[in-house]
This record gives C-alpha cells, structure tokens and sequence, in this order.
C-alpha cells in the first residue's frame, strides 16, 4: 500500500516538471514560481488569467507565470494546448488501461504535440485517445523531410489538412482504395517530393489522415481571392494563406529555406525557425504595428514587404519618423532624397547621391511594391514619413548613445541602427536569417 500512495505523489512532481518544460519552451523569458500543493486535485490544467502581466495555473499545485508585457489570447490559448496534452498523458499514466491504444501520445516530440493540440484539442479532451494525431503526423513528416535531400537539392514539401467546419466552394473527395496515411513512411516513396512540392501543390489529407488526392494550391484558393486577407501574407504564400480562409483547413509547409510553417484562418499561426517553435502571433503583432503607423495603407505596404524581404532572407530596415523635421539628427544631408548634387565638373562620380532624382519626392503608396523591395535590400535603411514620403534609401544611420535603452550587447550593427532609429519613429528591421522585429521608443516591441 505504501508503495501505491507513492506513484500519485511522484507522477504529480513529474507533472509539474513537464509543465515548467513545456512553457519555458515556448516562454523562455518568464519567471516561473510553483506556489503552493492544493488540497483538492483538479482534473485538468486551468489558466487563470491575473492582474498586470501575470498568469495563474492551476493543477494539484498553483504554478504563478509573470513577465514585462501581458500574456495575448493566443498565448493563453497555448498554454492551455501545454496542459491538455500534458492532461491525456497523466490520465495515462495513473490508468494502465488501453495501454497499447495509448501509448501513441508518447510518441514523438512534446512540442509537436503541443503545437498539435492548440490547431485541434478535440481528441486531447476525449477520455480514450482514438486515432493518430494527424497534426503530428504532418510534422513528422516535414521535420524528416526537412533532413534529406532530392537530387542534392533541399527539399520543400506541404500538406492541406481538410477542415471540420464548413467550405462553401470545397468538398471532401471520397477515400480511395489504397489511400496511405499521411505519416513518416511517405517520406520512403522518393517520387512523393515532386508530386507535393509545397510551393504549386500541396498533399490534401482528410480528418482521419489520410493522403486523398494532390490539390494545385492555387486554383484552390481561387474562390477566396476577393476576400481580404487579416494579416498580410509573404507573396510566395498568399494561396496558402487563402487556401484557409473557410473551412477550418489547415495548411503546412516546409519551405525552400528548411523553415516550417502553419497557416490557419488566413494568418500564420507557428513557424519553426532556428530549431524550435515559435507562436507567430502574427494578428497581434501586425494590429500592433499598425496603431503605431497610424496609417493602415501604409502600414500593411511596409509590412507585406518585410515579409518578402524576409522570404528571401534579404536583410533591410524600414524606419517611419513621427516627425520629419527630425530627420537631420539620424540622417545625413547627403544621404537625403532632397540632396541633389550638381551635376558639373565637381559631382564625385560613383555616389549614391547621384541616382536620388529617381525616387526624389516619390511616396511609398505610389511606387510598386517590387520597386520599395528592390531599394529596400540596398545597403542602408529606407527613411519615410507617417505619410508615405520617401525621404531617405540605402542611408547609413546615425547612433546616438543607445547604451540607456539596451545596456546589453547588442547582436549587430542593424540592430544597433534600430534602436536609434526608433528613438525618432517605429522601426521594422529584417535579419537575413528570417526574422523580422518591430522597435519603438529603444525598444523591441516584437519580433515574428
């Protein structure tokens, strides 16, 4: 009996280690304190959302999460993905029944299945796990494709995973004799890369994971062109993204970088980039972009273009002044769209300057959007103002004392010019690796 009440005991302290390790997985910067043992064991994890920039959670013991800025809807939704994975595997392990039907939610890493239970919780919820886990399975899939290669190239590949709810313009193909799960062992079948390429076409899997049929993603997102996307869209995704926009479809992509991404409602929701997960956000961060622009046009123009430049891992840096007779102090005259060198005998031939007639008194919203990319990716940063005038490309910035707002290190010589230039404006700057982050007043509002 004594050895009985201990297996409760040791499974609980081991719960409640998973449960650090999984948010600090996603949450890294949070401050984690386990607060006290409750009397009364709840069944399932709950987030208790507290005041300021705190969150509660709740499961035999109290768990208290704080950080500097406030948990967002999607992050609390994540949390509790963490626990209702975490939940189907301690009703596991405290009932020995079905073990064999079971042990397939040990399978794999716990991240994917974390991952997994934010896009769909409902088989974490049931009381008996019933089928594979046909999210999980797709990132088997993309992650071991993501280590071969096809004719000594990287490999891009995708999946659409067909929704519950319903798609005025899509129905559900009938299974076909012989149909393969859509799981790691379709990695085997060589040929399988170039039907599914993930950029043309994707692999169309039905609700019990199965490979249906392959699907040109752009003529299936035809019907949803009209509609407004909620979140602009890298352009060598925006099918992909339209491709979700009705019907709880969920695609998945492996792309030509080695980055995967999961798209759902029409907005990115995960990407896997530097060898972890990261939750995009991407509504929240782009709403927050936005309100700071104060100019949505614009706004969604210089966002859409940091996208792209960061799909081509091309660096850049887009700099918005709240007031642009402050420009001076960031950059130099010569630098400045309104400097028009003379042309005579005394012009120092091979000077940038000498090309500003081409874009002098140009506005962003008037130019195309190949063109801002285009100058964009020139060393240096692009200089406007909240109303779109151009006022400065490929401008090397000026660094004021940068110490005050980041005492530490700084990664490197972009980063350095952002954090001046958002003591003047809002800032996006786009790292070569992907990464796009979004500065203001000294600070890094977000990075995505």
């Amino acid at each position: 009996m004594a050895n009985q009440q201990q297996v409760p005991e040791f499974i609980q302290g081991l719960y409640g280690k998973l449960i650090e390790g999984g948010i600090r997985y996603f949450f890294p910067s949070v401050d984690f304190q386990t607060l006290k043992q409750e009397s009364c064991c709840t069944k399932t994890l709950i987030v208790e959302e507290n005041s300021g920039n705190s969150v509660v959670l709740r499961r035999g013991s109290r768990y208290l999460l704080t950080r500097d800025k406030p948990f967002s809807e999607s992050e609390i939704k994540l949390l509790k993905s963490v626990g209702a994975v975490l939940d189907s595997r301690y009703r596991m392990a405290v009932d020995a029944t079905d073990l064999e039907q079971r042990s397939e939610l040990f399978r794999g890493l716990p991240e994917d299945r974390y991952v997994s239970a934010y896009i769909d919780r409902t088989q974490y919820d049931e009381p008996v796990w019933k089928e594979p886990d046909r999210v999980e399975d797709a990132i088997e899939v993309l992650r071991t494709s993501s280590l071969s290669t096809y004719e000594n190239r990287r490999i891009s590949t995708g999946a659409l995973l067909f929704g519950k709810n319903l798609d005025p313009f899509h129905e559900l193909p009938d299974k076909p004799s012989g149909a393969l799960r859509y799981s790691p062992s379709v990695t085997s079948i060589r040929s399988f890369y170039r039907m599914s390429d993930g950029l043309q076409t994707l692999a169309l899997v039905d609700q019990n994971g199965f490979l249906l049929e392959i699907i040109d993603v752009k003529r299936w997102a035809e019907p949803y062109s009209d509609i407004p996307l909620p979140v602009p869209s890298p352009r060598r995704y925006q099918d992909h993204t339209r491709a979700t926009l009705r019907g709880g479809h969920v695609c998945m992509i492996l792309t030509p970088n080695g980055e995967m991404k999961i798209i759902a409602d029409g907005v990115q929701i995960f990407c896997f980039l530097g060898g972890r997960w990261k939750l995009t956000d991407a509504k929240r961060k782009y709403d927050l972009w936005t309100a700071a622009i104060e100019n949505v046009e614009l706004a969604e123009r210089l966002f859409g273009a940091a996208l792209n430049l960061a799909e081509n891992r091309r660096g850049g840096l887009l700099v918005v002044l709240d007031d642009p007779r402050t420009v001076p102090q960031l950059v130099s005259q010569t630098d400045l769209l309104s400097y028009l060198p003379d042309q005579g005998q005394d012009c120092f031939i091979g000077s940038k300057d000498q090309l500003h007639y081409l874009l002098h008194q140009k506005r962003i919203l008037e130019i195309p959007m190949m063109i801002l990319e285009t100058i964009a990716r020139i060393d240096g940063a692009i200089v406007l103002d909240r109303t779109s005038n151009l006022l400065a490309f490929g401008a090397i910035l000026r660094h004021p004392n940068v110490a005050e707002f980041h005492p530490e290190n700084i990664e490197g010589g972009r980063t350095t010019a952002a954090i001046a230039a958002s003591q003047f404006g809002n800032v996006l700057k786009i790292s070569e690796d992907g990464v796009i982050s979004f500065f203001q007043n000294g600070r890094c509002v977000w990075d995505i």
